[in-house]
């Protein structure tokens, strides 16, 4: 199905009430294994994420689809509340006919950008994405589906979605109360980097990047264009408190990016930078 076809079918299950649903299982069927490649390299495999006792909350998307970009940020909300898929639930995305480039600009501009830790995403070209989206069907994006530890099937269809709260409802309604439980992979990539910010924003040849640090460390800066090709990296190094690092821009195109700042030791933050000569 063209991808045309699915914005338009995703358009009207918000206009005109047609509610998304998994077609190829219905509630209380098992569903069957998969194993996915996320945009980060990660694989990961229904059955093994069952078989430690987590529910899966799965986002079936697209990347031009307007309702999936709307919502996507309430999963990563979620995704963050509930532990960073440490605890008792999992968060993951799939996409269909898409690469893990257009992916990464997706996540990029509506999931990294909300300020909350995104949930692995896989693209559909490149992760494996496509071969699931088959084996689920869903009739429109985005679809939110449930799979409880015995690889069942539990809600086909979390929808509307306009809060965290919608995905805790449906939680409720099948007896799931996972508990709050810190995102650790979060909250040390945030200590790491106590304040960030760039000025002037948006920047002409150059930018300065303001970096609170907690410890000394190498620094690297990435630029991102949207699609989430990197068109900029720089190295610094960093002291520990504020820091000052000169970001040179004039190679770089007018128009909007993400500009990603990495520590030796893993941690890193992230904001949005515009470029306008």
């Amino acid at each position: 199905m063209k991808k045309s076809l699915l914005l338009i079918i995703a358009i009207c299950s918000i206009s005109f009430g047609m509610k998304a649903q998994i077609q190829n299982y219905s509630v209380g069927q098992t569903v069957n294994d998969f194993t996915v490649t996320d945009i980060h390299g990660n694989s990961h495999t229904l059955s093994s994420i069952t078989a430690s006792g987590k529910w899966v909350l799965i986002d079936f998307f697209f990347t031009t689809c307007p309702p999936c970009q709307s919502t996507v940020p309430f999963f990563s909300q979620l995704h963050e509340k509930y532990g960073c898929n440490s605890a008792d639930l999992f968060c993951i995305s799939i996409d269909t006919g898409d690469s893990d480039a257009d992916v990464t600009g997706f996540e990029n501009t509506y999931s990294t950008s909300s300020g909350f830790a995104p949930a692995p995403a896989v693209s559909g070209n490149d992760g494996g994405g496509n071969a699931v989206i088959s084996a689920f069907n869903p009739a429109a994006y985005p679809t939110y589906c449930l799979v409880d530890p015995t690889m069942t099937l539990r809600n086909a269809d979390i929808w509307p979605v306009s809060s965290i709260a919608d995905f805790e409802s449906a939680f409720a309604a099948v007896n799931f109360s996972p508990a709050p439980t810190a995102c650790a992979a979060g909250l040390e990539n945030i200590a790491a980097i106590n304040t960030m910010n760039v000025y002037p924003n948006p920047a002409t040849s150059t930018a300065t990047i303001n970096v609170t640090l907690e410890s000394s460390d190498d620094v690297t800066a990435y630029v991102y264009n949207m699609v989430g090709a990197v068109v900029s990296t720089q190295s610094y190094n960093g002291i520990s408190g504020e820091n000052k690092f000169v970001l040179a821009t004039e190679g770089i195109e007018n128009g909007q990016y993400i500009l990603k700042v990495d520590l030796g030791n893993g941690a890193q933050k992230q904001i949005a930078l515009n470029v306008l000569r």
